[in-house]
């Protein structure tokens, strides 16, 4: 027979945002100690009062535990429970202050005027009409929010995601969960496939259903769109989706016939093309990509083969008073690069670092503005665009902004239609760009300009589908120079000498410790136990490097790791850099993780409503607890996020390599060890150190190192650009 417990909630000792595991301590009658209570409870508030159901447990370390398995709740009586309830930050736009204040003023009565007559809330200091309205509309929210909880908790679903649900379909929540809870999966970020399965199996959908068979087919081509791949062969996909959904090859035939019938995929027959995959064999795609990926190919054909809109020029002679004007002997591989960009419509410049890329571009500029050409220079994130400014002294932006994003509007307002005003583009880091912003680029460029692409093939391919860089390189519907030859002043520096002996496959230069005490700027250093090498990074960031080099350690110097688990893992990494970094004593803390006010954090997905994308980093400024938002600031653009949006927000003390791509730091920290030995390829490394400017400090072994270099087998990604760029 299950105990019964009455009592309330104090203090909130530990709550998981995506299990809704909760350690409360609870005040209950009678008893003059706190009780811990554990379980998964909804959205716990202190001053709540539970009426629960469970097991007394004694746990061998933490001692006398309620557990709980059932529970209703109940609104504080007291005066004291009602101000813990309010200021808990349950209701936007009433925090603790002002939850003190109401109590003080209405005491027991202050829910009940909440309720029935909150515009009384006029009388308490520091609350206007402006404040009145938004705890009218949370109050609202929040008992209808209440009641969807009170539903998705008996079907598995966190309290994490109860008001984004609510956000999304209102006081339909609960009629879309019963329909089709696989909607979840497709419509809220963070509730995966996986979770809604668990939901549709509670309400009795079986495991052959269609319903069930169809969101499987779109969750495996997602995750297949997630390694990089923009179709996935149809015998590969059927026989990984019986595996993975374990249902009847039948059913899953007939939900592939009602996607296709809907239009949600599109499979292409390529029995006749042999592709450097599979020969003779359907690619499956989600529409989105298939529409992208021939559009790309199209358009792409189409520019090559309209006429430019720049003046002939003598490309001999231009390059004669390019070096005369800038002071300057181009390589021959340079020279090359110059007439290509002048003789073709479209190029591709490509090279390590050190192999003057840059100052290419800047002399392109430079004839192509003597020429009276209007020139347009883009980047896929803001760090690059920014970094492109500085080098060329020529405005450039992200492919977003060039392209005019706007949500309200509906998306990218250049286009076929509206095009860029270009005689010349050129588009820098463009390993980087994925197929669909590539679909989006290449449909708002004006058939008469002349299009460069510049970029590293040998970094790690874009984080998005596809690998549009490389594909278009080996159609060879592109001219295109590759720049090999390192120049004296890059050669001076380890970390370009490195950059290519590993891409080379050959291990890096190590100045050795009897070196003189110039500061050089490549270190390795031998540490084999994971707990010492997280503790030699901590030193390095909070100490050496910016006591030894003067770089500031939290917007200067980055730690870059192969992968977020581990005791060297990016998670763990930036819980102990926060902490030594940022000690702030009162931080937001959100299930596990915890925020601070000048924390270093990224966005992880795109937000077009807020124009921040994947990837992007800033700076928490402010944290308002009464009105439940955060204040993070990219590139000097305060951006506002309500407390449910932050799980699009990670620490990036430290990031993963992929993460890194386009960015360019003062000084970078990569962990090297063996634990890592499954994520550690060349392509990876190679990246990694390629994006420390002054600095570049490996901590690990030989071995996990040595093991990477070797490790040049990158995964192919299933693509058919280059084929479709090869059609005629």
């Amino acid at each position: 027979m299950l105990a019964e417990l009455k009592g309330q909630i104090e203090r909130i000792t530990y709550k998981n945002e995506e299990t809704g595991y909760t350690v409360a301590q609870v005040k209950v009658y009678g008893k003059p100690q706190l009780v811990t209570v554990v379980g998964n409870l909804m959205s716990p508030t202190p001053g709540e009062v539970l009426n629960m159901k469970g097991e007394w447990d004694n746990h061998p370390r933490y001692g006398e535990q309620f557990k709980v398995i059932y529970y209703d709740s109940v609104v504080p009586a007291s005066a004291y429970g009602i101000q813990q309830y309010l200021g808990s930050g349950l209701i936007k736009g009433i925090g603790p202050v002002t939850a003190k204040r109401i109590v003080k003023k209405f005491g027991k009565h202050a829910l009940d005027i909440i309720e029935s007559q909150i515009n009384r809330l006029a009388e308490v200091e520091g609350i206007g009409e402006k404040r009145i309205e938004m705890i009218r509309q949370a109050w609202q929210d929040q008992k209808e929010i209440r009641e969807v909880m009170l539903f998705l908790q008996g079907h598995g679903i966190s309290s994490a995601y109860a008001s984004k649900i609510y956000k999304k379909y209102k006081d339909r929540s609960i009629a879309v969960v019963r329909e089709n809870p696989y909607r979840l999966a497709m419509d809220i970020f963070g509730i995966g496939f996986l979770t809604a399965d668990k939901i549709a199996e509670k309400l009795g959908f079986s495991k052959d259903s269609l319903l069930r068979a169809q969101a499987g087919l779109l969750f495996v081509l997602n995750r297949m769109a997630d390694e990089g791949h923009v179709y996935y062969p149809y015998e590969a996909l059927l026989e990984k989706s019986v595996e993975i959904l374990q249902a009847d090859t039948g059913v899953m035939v007939e939900a592939i016939e009602m996607l296709v019938g809907s239009g949600k995929i599109t499979i292409e027959n390529i029995d006749n093309r042999d592709t450097k995959f599979i020969p003779n064999h359907k690619a499956v795609y989600l529409s989105q990509f298939y529409i992208c990926e021939k559009q790309i190919a199209q358009r792409i054909k189409y520019l090559v083969s309209s006429p430019t809109s720049l003046r002939t020029i003598h490309a001999e002679k231009a390059l004669a008073w390019v070096q005369k004007e800038l002071s300057i002997q181009l390589a021959e591989s340079q020279i090359e690069a110059i007439r290509k960009a002048l003789n073709y419509k479209a190029m591709i410049l490509t090279g390590g670092p050190g192999t003057g890329k840059t100052t290419v571009i800047n002399v392109m500029l430079k004839i192509f503005t003597a020429m009276g050409a209007k020139c347009l220079l883009a980047a896929p994130t803001g760090r690059a665009a920014k970094r492109m400014s500085e080098t060329t002294r020529y405005p450039a932006k992200t492919i977003h902004r060039l392209l005019e994003f706007s949500f309200q509007s509906g998306g990218f307002q250049k286009n076929e239609k509206k095009p860029l005003n270009c005689n010349v583009l050129i588009v820098d880091e463009a390993s980087m760009i994925d197929t669909v912003l590539m679909h989006h680029l290449v449909k708002a460029i004006p058939p008469s300009a002349t299009v460069i692409l510049v970029g590293d093939i040998n970094q790690l391919p874009s984080v998005g589908p596809g690998n549009v860089l490389k594909d278009i390189i080996s159609s060879e519907v592109f001219a295109v120079v590759e720049l090999t030859e390192i120049f004296r002043q890059a050669a001076e520096s380890l970390i370009i000498v490195n950059a290519h002996r590993i891409n080379s496959g050959k291990f890096p230069l190590v100045p050795s410790k009897n070196s003189s005490d110039d500061l050089g700027d490549f270190y390795f250093i031998q540490q084999k136990d994971p707990e010492k090498v997280l503790n030699v990074i901590l030193d390095l960031i909070v100490e050496r490097i910016p006591n030894r080099f003067g770089f500031d350690p939290v917007d200067q110097v980055q730690v870059l790791t192969p992968m977020h688990r581990g005791v060297v893992g990016a998670t763990n990494l930036n819980h102990q850099l926060q902490q030594s970094l940022n000690p702030e004593k009162n931080p937001l803390v959100l299930g596990a993780r915890k925020f601070k006010i000048n924390d270093k954090v990224m966005q992880i997905r795109n937000n077009y409503d807020k124009t921040v994308f994947n990837g992007d980093i800033g700076r928490i400024k402010h944290i308002d607890i009464d009105s439940r938002e955060a204040y993070i600031l990219f590139d000097k653009r305060l951006v506002t996020y309500d407390f449910s949006e932050l799980d699009e927000i990670i620490l990036a003390y430290a990031i993963s390599v992929h993460k890194a791509q386009g960015s360019e730091y003062p000084a970078v920290v990569i962990p090297v060890v063996t634990q890592h030995y499954m994520l550690l390829q060349r392509d990876l490394i190679y990246t990694a150190v390629t994006r420390a400017k002054n600095l570049a400090v490996m901590v690990g072994t030989s071995k996990a190192l040595a093991l990477g270099i070797k490790n040049d087998k990158t995964q192919k990604r299933f693509t058919l650009l280059e084929e479709r760029l090869k059609l005629r």
